[in-house]
């Protein structure tokens, strides 16, 4: 897969390459404010966040020498407390004429209400596991993918969110990918209740 930070003439993106008619852009909270743009305008899908997505869309699709003639599907999944993932998907069944050749923005917002992380060491894992005991999370898992273990958080309570992220910053960094890929290619570990068989079986 092809993956690289791209400092383009107006953001900072990490691309990657998930397949011949697909790409993902990951670009953090603060480049997207540093820019004027809030969270409320990205729901309101105005002409200035649409004109923001296209720039930046092409600007990644130039990087990546990725062909965005046809019918393009951008869909925007917000990563609550990292950033924004931008899905760019080519329809390759389109027959158009070069006459007819367009580009079709159809954005899509989602809120994805999980928190994923990825640590080194599964020692870090177990450590933070302890002091996300007492948090209520209902949903943990733990996954191995790329020889680096993945914490996934579900189900959070949108006031713990910040507190949470920050505390797990601590211990590993953020990940932007996204469930899709890691429940796809991922091994899990322990599904559902991580922090809960993690602290049950290291003792401290």
């Amino acid at each position: 897969m092809d993956e690289e930070g791209f400092p383009g003439g107006h953001f900072f993106m990490r691309l990657e390459r998930l397949s011949n008619n697909k790409i993902k852009i990951f670009f953090t909270f603060d480049d997207l404010f540093d820019r004027g743009v809030t969270k409320e305008e990205i729901r309101g899908n105005s002409i200035k966040v649409h004109k923001l997505f296209q720039d930046m869309v092409e600007e990644a699709c130039e990087e990546l020498d990725f062909d965005m003639s046809g019918s393009i599907a951008i869909e925007i999944i917000s990563l609550q407390a990292q950033g924004l993932v931008i899905i760019v998907t080519k329809d390759e069944e389109d027959t158009l004429t070069d006459e007819e050749d367009y580009l079709n923005l159809k954005v899509k917002m989602d809120d994805c209400p999980h928190i994923l992380f990825f640590f080194q060491d599964i020692e870090d894992v177990i450590q933070l596991c302890y002091r996300l005991r007492l948090k209520e999370i209902s949903v943990s898992s733990l996954y191995l993918y790329d020889d680096q273990y993945y914490l996934l958080l579900e189900d959070i309570q949108e006031n713990f969110f910040d507190a949470i992220s920050s505390l797990a910053a601590e211990y590993g960094r953020a990940s932007t990918l996204t469930l899709y890929r890691i429940n796809e290619y991922g091994k899990c570990l322990i599904p559902k209740e991580a922090i809960t068989t993690l602290t049950g079986y290291f003792r401290k």
